[in-house]
């Protein structure tokens, strides 16, 4: 079949389908773009001839911003589970490495998108062209090159002839629950339009079956051993429950063992918040109820977990001199983390087997009064009265309340994702998704709109913070082009409200974390900004309510869910206003000597707090 590079892509990627437990889907579901030089009459006019003659169903999306399409294809495959995804193509120069933000996010997160960078002419004939980076050490080397180290498959297509190995490598690594990520694949804006007889077979229809593995019968009698002689066992649930879609044995093992489940900030949902056995979150944003037995704990049992310095509280939150640790994941490198016990197998098998080889144990820990007990804390910081301007926390319980069951809270960066993880009540293991792992200013609406093209059903709140806002606004107006309704709480605190916070309590007096004119000592504490977010986002042609109290906010969030567009419900918050302690700590070196009283108090107590670091050996 007679095709440009370009027209091959397309038609191959509209042929990729994903089978999971009999279940078929598309492995790519649609291709964001922005077109320049580097692949207008390439990808771009394959997508064009695609949509024009039927010849390939690839469904196109015109995005706004580079980084913000690769958080929208982000959002989108974890709404799938992991099991389908988006396409991104991008032009040479600025337009592909504004992906390399996106492709790290992707990496990190362990969720697969598809990269289609273009790059500069393989047969060199108009080097240097417009955008490229000239590097005297080699010619072959582009600014794409730094693509690598952020992508789990890279690789630059020179020849056409490259394509079909290329094209099948990549879907290798995104149907991998182990290695997917980010997946680059480098197109030379001259190749792309460069004609090829492919082989017919190559665009016929490919499923690539995703397993869920099963444990060696002997690491299950081990990990078993060790769970049967815990006393005060732990399970910690992260992100690798809800991908693998393992909730109800999740909460037959919960409720047959009796043990408690904290989760991550990639696993809240696993278990709904009012789960007798939920103690909600772990780590240094986590709950003092999940806090107090992590630090007790003799047996930690993760389930899909990485295990990041959030989740362990730098190291410090797993205590106990004798503790040690059952790991169940689907990949091998987290299984062997903390030197556990590891389980090598997709968290719904791996549950299963645990199940029967568990049978007749039964913890007799008592958590419950306790859990009630910071319920009632919860409901304390959701309905405040703080003022004169409300508190972070009655934002995120207005927003809370007005949720129904199936519908998508939306955060990346900031103060919410802590005041998320330690008060949100989630009730569905679709319902909290709070991107953690590389905590992306600027992630929340380009995710929530991938969010919501992936389950168009459920009602998405993305609740952003004017810093986040400011660094990326634009998919408003692709969500706004496509007819996609999203609700954005936009929460105006002048500033960075979580570094502030952060900043004060390492001695640094949150310098430079404000929103506000310079003053009289060059520092900027002069007056707020007559900045208003809230007219920005009408000029993107959002609908939007503007907002004083938490009354007039649960009016504006019901007016949002009853209309049919996009709208944005606008909240002034106090940046010094409380929430409860999680009774945990976070690693972030304070400087060792300074001329500041306020450095040396956070130094001293940096030092006493560093001295509960441990290695789990």
């Amino acid at each position: 079949m007679r095709l440009t590079v370009a027209q091959a892509v397309v038609t191959f990627l509209a042929n990729q389908w994903t089978e999971r437990d009999g279940v078929e889907q598309r492995t790519i579901a649609g291709c964001f773009g922005i077109f320049g030089h580097g692949n207008v009459a390439g990808v771009g006019q394959a997508l064009l001839q695609a949509q024009r003659t039927g010849s390939a169903d690839l469904p196109y999306h015109l995005a706004r911003n580079e980084q913000a399409m690769v958080h929208a294809a982000v959002g989108y495959a974890r709404m799938k589970n992991r099991l389908s995804t988006m396409a991104c193509t991008a032009s040479i120069g600025p337009g592909s490495t504004n992906m390399l933000t996106g492709a790290a996010l992707a990496t990190v997160n362990r969720i697969p998108v598809l990269l289609l960078p273009s790059d500069v002419f393989a047969t060199r004939v108009a080097s240097p062209v417009l955008q490229e980076l000239e590097d005297p050490r080699s010619y072959d080397v582009s600014v794409n090159d730094a693509f690598r180290p952020l992508s789990r498959f890279f690789d630059r297509v020179w020849r056409p002839e490259q394509l079909p190995s290329a094209l099948l490598a990549a879907m290798r690594v995104l149907t991998d629950p182990v290695e997917t990520g980010a997946v680059t694949l480098c197109l030379p804006q001259d190749v792309q339009a460069e004609a090829f007889d492919f082989p017919e077979a190559l665009f016929e229809k490919r499923v690539w079956h995703v397993a869920r593995p099963v444990p060696e019968p002997v690491a299950v009698e081990r990990a078993a051993e060790v769970i049967r002689s815990a006393r005060r066992p732990l399970i910690v649930a992260g992100g690798g429950v809800i991908y693998s879609e393992a909730s109800a044995e999740l909460d037959a093992f919960a409720r047959a063992t009796g043990i408690p489940v904290a989760d991550t900030q990639a696993g809240k949902g696993a278990l709904s918040w009012d789960h007798p056995n939920s103690v909600g979150g772990v780590g240094s944003t986590g709950t003092p109820v999940a806090n107090a037995l992590a630090r007790d704990a003799d047996v930690v049992i993760g389930i899909g977990t990485r295990y990041s310095d959030f989740t362990t509280a730098s190291r410090t939150a797993f205590a106990a001199q004798d503790v040690r640790f059952v790991n169940v994941n689907v990949a091998s490198f987290d299984a062997a983390k903390q030197s556990a016990t590891p389980l090598v197998a997709d968290a719904r098998s791996g549950l299963t087997s645990l199940s029967a080889a568990l049978a007749g144990y039964k913890s007799d820990m008592s958590y419950q009064a306790d859990v009630a007990a910071w319920q009632r804390r919860v409901d304390e910081a959701y309905h405040l009265g703080h003022g004169p301007l409300p508190a972070q926390s009655e934002v995120i319980g207005a927003v809370n309340d007005a949720c129904g069951e199936r519908d998508v809270v939306v955060q990346a960066a900031g103060s919410m994702p802590g005041d998320l993880q330690l008060l949100w009540r989630a009730r569905d293991p679709k319902q909290y998704h709070v991107e953690y792992g590389y905590s992306c200013m600027g992630f929340e609406i380009a995710g929530a709109l991938g969010i919501k093209m992936a389950d168009p059903g459920r009602e998405v709140y993305a609740l952003v913070g004017d810093g986040s806002y400011l660094m990326m606004a634009q998919e408003i107006v692709t969500a706004v082009s496509d007819g996609i309704k999203l609700i954005i709480v936009l929460v105006q605190n002048h500033g960075f409200a979580s570094i502030g916070a952060l900043s004060e309590s390492l001695g640094s007096q949150r310098f430079g974390t404000s929103y506000r004119y310079r003053g009289a000592d060059d520092d900027y504490d002069g007056a707020t900004l007559p900045v208003d977010l809230a007219a920005n986002a009408e000029s993107l042609g959002a609908n939007v309510i503007r907002c004083r109290t938490i009354a007039d906010l649960t009016e504006g969030l019901k007016q949002a869910r009853e209309s049919d567009r996009l709208t944005v419900v606008h909240i002034e918050t106090d940046p010094l206003s409380p929430v409860p302690s999680s009774e945990s700590w976070w690693d972030v070196p304070v400087s060792e000597v300074s001329e500041l009283d306020s450095t040396r108090d956070a130094r001293t107590a940096y030092d006493a707090a560093k001295r509960g670091q441990r290695l789990y050996l």
